[in-house]
């Protein structure tokens, strides 16, 4: 059976909500052993996992599709090992996203235990998709755990195929690798980046920084929401990121102004790599191009991130800082990640405790593809993740 096939199945429960993808049922049944996966990228640990962190990237045709990917992927990899280690030691060595990762886990569960009982203890484990602790290295503590259902919480709130597709995709092929026997149930938190708890903790650090900038600016200060940039082939096939990020940005947006916070704004793109023709403006351009407009004054929001690493630490506030002081920027301030806010640790358990609370359903987008190309191991993916909801629906978990 394909996954549209599992779809429709899935879908014509007779006692579907309308706006679930699951069917709910009288009783509720919670699994042992709840373990949450947090997914993301990661990030090198040391100076020595710089090389093997580049080539995995430029190797991943979620993200890039090259010719001769395996060579010249290498070959980009490869030249900029030097430069980004250089970058690193500029932050302290290497990344701090694990270091933030496991604070927010545990964060996290710590909530989740008090708010949610009958579901716990609660476990969360880390699974990056190019640096350690990997995805093999997650699903097997969990299978030695003992975990019989696993939430595959995407630590990247916006959907892409490139960082959350990317992981789902790696996801599968280790599952299957290293338990064949499916004694691990799945449910996935694909995508969260309008959650009102979510916007509120970006208000909260937008609007620390409104406050630092001097009187004569502070209403008309541009703010900056800078966010990783896509190669426009994945944009062109329809990839939800642009759209979903800038939700987020519209969401914080009316939340500031309810705060009584007017100040304009844009959306720019920051990172692009390599060869291909990436999504624009570029966050560098902008600067430049507000400063030449005669603004002395910036806020900067990573609205794309969740903590600090590379591009916050290195690019924001070490590259972009320099920017917009040559470029006459006299105020250029960046607002915090969320890193260990405490309001923000609330707002992953709340996102966790309501996946759990209402049977563990997984959303409708992350059912539909891309309207242009998509590769034949995203559709596997998809058609295993349908599978996963089924079983879900069939076992008689309900909200």
């Amino acid at each position: 059976m394909n996954s549209r096939s599992l779809l429709k199945t899935a879908l014509s429960a007779p006692s579907l909500a309308s706006r679930r993808f699951l069917s709910s049922s009288s009783t509720h049944r919670a699994p042992k052993k709840i373990g949450i996966l947090m997914m993301n990228m990661g990030g090198p640990r040391t100076q020595d996992d710089v090389k093997q962190f580049l080539t995995n990237i430029f190797n991943d045709r979620d993200i890039l599709k090259l010719p001769m990917q395996s060579i010249l992927g290498q070959f980009i990899a490869m030249r900029r090992v030097g430069k980004v280690k250089q970058q690193y030691m500029q932050i302290g060595g290497g990344s701090p996203i694990e270091m933030w990762t496991r604070t927010q886990g545990r964060g996290m569960v710590d909530i989740l235990n008090n708010t949610s009982p009958n579901s716990g203890p609660h476990n969360y484990y880390v699974g990056f998709r190019y640096t350690s602790p990997d995805m093999p290295q997650a699903v097997e503590q969990m299978l030695s755990d003992g975990i019989e259902h696993v939430i595959a919480f995407s630590q990247y709130q916006q959907y892409s195929g490139s960082t959350t597709g990317s992981n789902l995709n790696e996801l599968y092929r280790v599952q299957k690798r290293l338990d064949p026997g499916s004694k691990v149930q799945w449910s996935f938190i694909d995508r969260w980046g309008t959650h009102p708890k979510l916007i509120s903790s970006f208000a909260d650090r937008i609007e620390d920084q409104i406050k630092k900038l001097t009187e004569d600016v502070r209403h008309t200060t541009p703010i900056l929401f800078s966010a990783h940039s896509l190669p426009l082939n994945v944009v062109d096939r329809g990839d939800p990121y642009v759209a979903e990020v800038g939700g987020t940005v519209a969401y914080v947006i009316n939340e500031l102004r309810r705060r009584g916070i007017e100040n304009p704004y844009r959306l720019v793109w920051q990172s692009a790599v390599g060869p291909l023709r990436w999504l624009g403006p570029q966050t560098e351009s902008a600067i430049k191009s507000y400063a030449s407009s005669g603004y002395k004054s910036l806020v900067m929001v990573p609205i794309a991130f969740t903590s600090d690493h590379i591009e916050t630490l290195f690019e924001l506030d070490i590259e972009y800082s320099e920017v917009a002081e040559e470029a006459g920027i006299t105020q250029f301030l960046r607002a915090e990640a969320l890193n260990d806010y405490p309001p923000f640790i609330d707002a992953l358990a709340t996102i966790v405790k309501e996946h759990i609370d209402t049977g563990f359903l997984t959303s409708r987008q992350l059912m539909l593809p891309d309207p242009g190309e998509e590769s034949e191991q995203t559709r596997i993916t998809r058609q295993w993740i349908a599978t996963q909801a089924k079983q879900i629906a069939d076992s008689g978990h309900h909200a």
